[in-house]
C-alpha cells in the first residue's frame, strides 16, 4: 500500500503542473486511482487468504500422519494389557502396574530426550544444512542407548522398588516379571524415537504411518502367538512389546538407507556425531524435564487416588479417566508434532512471520479440535462407563467425570501445540520451569486440597489437574504473546551457523 500511494502522489504533482488539465479530469483520475486501490486491496486479501490455506492445508497434511502415528504406537501397549487381561485379575494388575511403572520410569525419560530433535533438526532443515540432520539423529541414539542402560536396571527391580512403595507384594512380583521381559523394548524405544523425529522434521510423515501400521496391525498376531500359543502368559505380552518395538524401528531403519527422499539427510554414521555430545544433552535434559513433570503429574493422582475412602471405586474411575485422556491426548501430541516441526523449520530458514503464521493457524486448529472432542465427551458421558465396566456406582461415577475430563481434554490440546511451539522455538528451559510451577506447585496441592480437605474425592483429584493445566496454558499464551520472533529466528539461524562453523573448523583440523 506505501508504494501504491507514493505513485498516486507523483501523479498528482504531475497533473497539478499541466495547464491543461482540467478540475474534472483531476477527479475522474482521482476516482480512478480510489478504484484502482481498492482493486489492490482487494488482490492483497485474495493473497493473504491464499497464504493461509496453504499453511492450513500443509498443517493438516503432516498434522494427521502424526496423529496416526502416535495413536497406533500407543495401541502396542494397550493391546498387550487387553490380551493380558484374559489371563486373570492378578496378571491384569501386574500388567498395568509394570505399564504404568514403565512409562514413568524409562518411557516418557526416553520421549523427552529424543524431543530435543525437533528443536535441532528442525532449524537445521529449514536452514537446508540437511547432512546435520543425520548427525543429531546419531548423536541423539547414542545417547539414548547409554541412558537406556541405567532406565534397565531400575526395571530390573520394578518388584522391589514397588514393594518398597508399600505395593501389593504379589502385583509387584508380577509387574517386576512384566518389566523383565520388556527391558529390551527400552532401547528400542530410544531409537524409535530419535527416527521418529528424523523424518517428522523433514516432513516425511507417511512412511512413519505406514511402519507403525504394520507394527500395530502384526502385534496381535505375535500377542496371540506368545501369550497362548506358547503359553507364556504376561511374559509373552511383556516379549511381545519388545518384539514389535524392534520391528519399527527396522522398518523406518530400512526406509531411511534406501529412500531417495532421505540421501542428502542420512549420509551414514560419522564420526561427528560422536563430538559435542554435550551440548545436545544440554538441551535434552530439559527437554525430558518438561515432558516428565506433566506425564508423572497425572500418574501421581491415580496413585492418590488410592488414599480416598472406598479406594476400589476411586481408582478404577481415575484408571478410566486416565485412559481416556491419554487416547485423547494421541491427537494432541499429533498436532504438537506439527507445529513443533513447522515453527523449527521457518525459523532455522530466517522465516520469522512464517512460524508466526504457522502458530496462529495451528492455534485455530487446535481450539477447533479441543471444542469438538469437548462436546464429543460430554455428549457420550452416560454411555462411556459402560465400556469399561458392568457395575451401576462406577459407570454413574464415570458420567459425573466426563464434563471435567472435556475441560481438561481441551485445555491439554491447547497446551500441546504452545509446548509444540516452544520446542520448535528451543525454549524446553523455560517450559521445564513453566511445568514444575504449574503442575507441582498448583497442581498436585490443589488436588489434595479438594480431595482430602473438600472431599471431593475422584473429581477433587482431576479439578487440581484442571488447575495446573490452566496455569500452563496461561504461562504459556503469555510467552508466546510476548515473543520477538524476529529474535527468534536470528537465534535459530545463527545457532545453525555456528554449529556449522564449529563442524567445519574440526573437519579442517583433523
Amino acid at each position: 500500500m506505501g508504494g501504491r500511494g507514493g505513485d498516486q502522489e507523483i501523479d498528482e504533482v504531475a497533473l497539478l503542473e499541466s495547464p491543461l488539465i482540467q478540475s474534472q479530469d483531476l477527479e475522474h483520475d482521482r476516482d480512478n486511482d480510489h478504484h484502482g486501490t481498492s482493486s489492490h486491496s482487494s488482490v492483497q486479501r485474495d493473497k493473504n487468504r491464499a497464504i493461509i490455506t496453504g499453511e492450513l492445508k500443509r498443517q493438516v497434511w503432516l498434522s494427521g500422519p502424526l496423529i496416526g502415528v502416535s495413536m497406533l504406537q500407543y495401541c502396542v501397549q494397550v493391546i498387550s494389557v487387553m490380551f493380558v487381561g484374559h489371563l486373570g485379575e492378578l496378571p491384569l494388575s501386574g500388567a498395568s502396574m509394570a505399564t504404568s511403572f514403565a512409562s514413568v520410569t524409562g518411557f516418557s525419560v526416553l520421549l523427552g530426550m529424543g524431543s530435543a530433535l525437533e528443536t535441532l533438526c528442525g532449524q537445521a532443515y529449514g536452514a537446508k544444512q540437511y547432512h546435520m540432520l543425520g548427525v543429531y539423529t546419531q548423536r541423539a541414539m547414542l545417547t539414548l542407548l547409554c541412558l537406556s542402560i541405567p532406565l534397565a536396571v531400575i526395571w530390573l527391580y520394578t518388584a522391589d522398588i514397588l514393594i518398597a512403595f508399600g505395593q501389593d507384594v504379589e502385583i509387584s512380583m508380577e509387574a517386576g516379571t512384566f518389566n523383565r521381559w520388556m527391558m529390551p523394548s527400552l532401547f528400542a524405544y530410544g531409537l524409535l524415537q530419535c527416527l521418529n523425529r528424523f523424518l517428522q522434521t523433514q516432513n516425511n510423515v507417511v512412511p512413519m504411518t505406514i511402519s507403525s501400521l504394520v507394527t500395530a496391525s502384526l502385534h496381535v498376531v505375535v500377542c496371540w502367538v506368545f501369550i497362548f500359543k506358547f503359553g507364556l502368559g504376561s511374559r509373552g505380552a511383556a516379549l511381545a512389546n519388545t518384539i514389535s518395538n524392534w520391528n519399527n524401528v527396522i522398518l523406518l531403519a530400512i526406509y531411511v538407507k534406501l529412500s531417495p527422499s532421505c540421501v542428502k539427510t542420512w549420509t551414514g554414521f560419522t564420526n561427528e556425531a560422536l563430538r559435542d555430545i554435550v551440548s545436545f544433552v544440554k538441551l535434552a535434559v530439559p527437554s525430558a524435564v518438561m515432558i516428565c513433570f506433566e506425564y508423572w503429574s497425572f500418574e501421581m493422582v491415580v496413585l492418590l487416588s488410592g488414599l480416598l475412602p472406598n479406594p476400589k471405586l476411586e481408582t478404577s474411575v481415575l484408571s478410566i479417566s486416565l485412559n481416556t485422556c491419554w487416547m485423547v491426548y494421541m491427537v494432541s501430541v499429533g498436532l504438537g508434532g506439527a507445529i513443533s516441526t513447522r515453527v523449527s523449520n521457518e525459523l532455522g530458514a530466517g522465516r520469522a512471520a512464517g512460524a508466526r503464521l504457522a502458530l496462529r493457524v495451528m492455534i485455530a486448529i487446535a481450539l477447533t479440535e479441543g471444542a469438538i472432542v469437548g462436546i464429543g465427551t460430554i455428549l457420550v458421558c452416560h454411555v462411556w462407563g459402560k465400556l469399561y465396566s458392568n457395575e451401576e456406582e462406577v459407570i454413574a461415577y464415570v458420567a459425573r467425570m466426563m464434563p471435567l475430563l472435556a475441560l481438561s481434554d481441551f485445555l491439554d490440546g491447547f497446551q500441546c501445540v504452545l509446548s509444540g511451539s516452544a520446542r520448535g522455538c528451543g525454549w524446553q528451559n523455560l517450559c521445564a520451569w513453566i511445568n514444575l510451577g504449574a503442575y507441582y506447585v498448583v497442581a498436585i496441592p490443589c488436588a489434595e486440597l479438594f480431595a482430602f480437605r473438600f472431599h471431593l474425592g475422584g473429581m477433587g483429584l482431576w479439578m487440581g489437574i484442571i488447575c495446573g493445566l490452566s496455569v500452563q496454558v496461561m504461562a504459556l499464551i503469555t510467552v508466546n504473546a510476548c515473543t520477538n520472533w524476529d529474535q527468534e529466528a536470528k537465534k535459530a539461524v545463527d545457532r545453525v551457523k555456528a554449529v556449522r562453523a564449529h563442524s567445519d573448523d574440526e573437519q579442517e583440523q583433523s
